[in-house]
């Protein structure tokens, strides 16, 4: 399936929210940058594989980056948010303005992951 794959030890999907944790050389200092938004895309196939995300930064400007999957800078991937989407590639994203840009349908599998946490908290 082109809209899936594995990275950094991770199953992802098309439409998933995940925070990528990336390795940024400044003057000599090295720190890890966050960037957390909606997996947009994922291209190719074996070392030239490579996906996109695709974040509202303030005033809401859209910010996409891209990333090889075998890159030495990527530290860490994490899926905040499973989400369920009928398309490949969520370039129609690019198009919407403001929340709806953001909005993405919860996997049934994640809907029922989070009641369940829910009822534990509560009980």
């Amino acid at each position: 399936m082109a809209n899936s794959g594995n990275i950094l030890n991770q199953d992802v999907h098309v439409g998933d929210t995940v925070r990528v944790s990336q390795r940024v050389q400044e003057e000599g200092k090295e720190r890890t940058q966050l960037f957390e938004g909606i997996l947009i895309a994922i291209k190719g196939s074996g070392s030239g594989k490579s996906f996109r995300v695709r974040k509202l930064s303030s005033g809401g400007i859209g910010v996409e980056k891209i990333w090889p999957v075998i890159s030495p800078n990527l530290t860490k991937l994490v899926v905040v948010k499973r989400g369920s989407v009928a398309r490949g590639k969520l370039y129609y994203l690019r198009d919407r303005i403001g929340k709806l840009a953001t909005r993405i349908k919860q996997s049934d599998k994640d809907k029922k992951q989070s009641a369940q946490k829910a009822a534990g908290k509560t009980g």
